[in-house]
């Protein structure tokens, strides 16, 4: 009998065998190419990240989900007013955090349970060459000596418990969470190396969108202007929250 003859035969042999192994392999190349795509989209373009705290109420409260776009600052400025998930390495966590616990909760932040230790979301007060000082006679956050309206500030809270006074470097931002009593944010290292400010080169995006919970679900709201100050019209809108 012909070599090739002989090969064919074995082949239809084999198949019936296994006549699965076909069916579980294209399905195999099918859960690898769409986790390749999900991978490629959370990477360069769209990702979802879990709030853990209620630093950013009543905007954000804790377990929800926001969307966060990487590419609003591929061809655009952050603007004051924005909502930004950061890397905190090297200004709000030291850069040595690492290991076993980063990568479980790198883990975590990928299946949607939980958030990374060094990922924070806040929101943009000062951008580079920015004066920003608190506070002021009516008790009011100011921006190159401008007010600014904080309507997203948590109902109670004061602009700042702390007095400050910081000018931003270009290339860094200042930056404070909408629930100011209870928000680890810039003010909160004003006496640590760096003085509170992250580099715009960690910022991973800005939030647009609350996903979860659905009956919270909501665009985020930006300053069309890129300005914050009360003598420009501010653009930032508070919403109801239930």
């Amino acid at each position: 009998m012909p070599e090739s003859s002989v090969v064919r035969k074995a082949s239809r042999q084999q198949s019936k065998r296994w006549p699965g192994i076909a069916g579980w392999r294209f399905a195999f190349y099918s859960v690898a190419v769409v986790c390749v795509v999900v991978l490629g989209v959370r990477a360069l373009l769209a990702d979802v990240f879990y709030i853990p705290s209620g630093s950013m109420e009543p905007l954000l409260a804790e377990e929800d989900r926001v969307l966060v776009s990487r590419t609003d600052y591929v061809f655009g400025e952050i603007r004051r007013g924005d909502v930004v998930v950061f890397d905190g390495r090297g200004s709000f966590a030291p850069l040595g955090e690492g290991g076993v616990r980063q990568v479980a909760s790198d883990l975590a932040h990928f299946f949607g349970v939980g958030t990374s230790d060094t990922t924070y979301v806040k929101r943009v007060i000062g951008v580079g060459g920015d004066t920003v000082a608190c506070c002021d006679t009516t008790g009011r956050v100011s921006v190159n000596g401008n007010a600014i309206e904080e309507p997203y500030v948590f109902p109670g809270d004061a602009a700042s418990e702390s007095n400050f006074e910081v000018m931003v470097p270009e290339g860094k931002l200042w930056l404070m969470g909408d629930h100011r009593s209870e928000s680890f944010d810039s003010r909160s290292l004003l006496g640590a190396p760096g003085g509170g400010l992250v580099s715009e080169e960690r910022v991973i995006g800005r939030a647009t969108y609350v996903m979860w919970p659905f009956e919270r679900s909501t665009s985020i709201a930006r300053p069309a202007d890129g300005s914050s100050s009360a003598e420009s019209t501010p653009n930032v809108q508070q919403r109801n929250y239930r």
